[in-house]
């Protein structure tokens, strides 16, 4: 419990980090320098953590100097044509001249957006409250004591549970 407390501490810092970084250019353009050390500072302190960071956080920073890429601003982006004809989007830091490419694919969906990806849609064991009652023995005691029907027809048949009381 207290380590999830921990995270969201820090995902609020990761934040503050990533919006004062664009703060900063929007006031100012020639404060780069600044917007880098808070982007560096952030990546820090995921990589420190252990923390996933969102993919579109991710793709607007620089892989190798840190700067937090603004299409005309710190990063030109164009759209060039890919291996097998596929178009796709090529951003270059103005800072060091590194180049990320991302396909332009309307089908392509990231991992993080699925829905297998999401911790809440995984059952997890001992969610509904009582996390030491295993499942057949929350159904053995719905059942009445006077007409004790075979296990398997109060585990897997949850009507014959529904008709006894």
């Amino acid at each position: 419990m207290a380590g999830s407390i921990k995270d969201k501490e820090a995902f609020q810092r990761l934040n503050f980090l990533y919006q004062a970084a664009h703060c900063v250019l929007a006031q100012n353009p020639e404060n780069i320098e600044l917007a880098r050390f808070y982007c560096f500072t952030q990546k820090t302190i995921a990589k420190r953590l252990v923390l996933r960071q969102d993919p579109s956080v991710k793709r607007t920073i620089c892989k190798k100097c840190c700067s937090l890429l603004i299409p005309g601003v710190t990063s030109t982006v164009r759209q060039r044509r890919g291996s097998r004809r596929q178009r796709v989007t090529v951003v270059r830091c103005l800072s060091c001249g590194f180049t990320k490419t991302f396909q332009n694919n309307p089908k392509y969906h990231l991992w993080v957006d699925q829905p297998e990806a999401q911790l809440e849609n995984l059952p997890q064991p001992g969610t509904d409250g009582v996390s030491d009652v295993n499942p057949s023995s929350k159904a053995l005691a719905l059942v009445d004591k006077s007409d004790q029907p075979s296990m398997t027809t109060s585990t897997h048949n949850p009507e014959s549970l529904k008709s006894k009381s």
